[in-house]
């Protein structure tokens, strides 16, 4: 699903470069994501609630977003703001990004597929 990209593995050895390359890494807080979005936390939890996006937790249990789940949240954003409701935005993203995902995978056996 869009939100659930893999956990970044906590690996002791990953530099503090890869961390800022990484944009699955949940460097964002909610309070911060919020302010960079414009938008309220609460609209940040509807998508969590409308499983658009799956924020980490910090130890405390905060919300942790990474670049890329801000991004979604951005576009979602652009889609109320377009006067979407949020539900048919959040799917709308959803098949968006499942679709990009089938034509890479289809791009790739193509690529892997012998010649005729």
């Amino acid at each position: 699903m869009t939100g659930d990209h893999p956990a970044p593995q906590g690996d002791t050895d990953d530099t503090l470069d890869d961390k800022f390359d990484d944009e699955d890494y949940p460097a964002y807080s909610m309070g911060r994501a919020a302010e960079m979005l414009d938008v309220t936390p609460a609209f940040l939890r509807s998508l969590d609630a409308n499983g658009l996006i799956v924020p980490q937790r910090s130890a405390g249990g905060h919300r942790r977003y990474s670049r890329y789940q801000l991004r979604l949240a951005q576009r979602a954003r652009d889609l109320v703001d377009q006067g979407t409701a949020l539900e048919s935005a959040c799917r709308i993203i959803i098949l968006e990004d499942q679709l990009a995902e089938a034509q890479r995978i289809n791009a790739q056996l193509r690529r892997e597929r012998p010649p005729r």
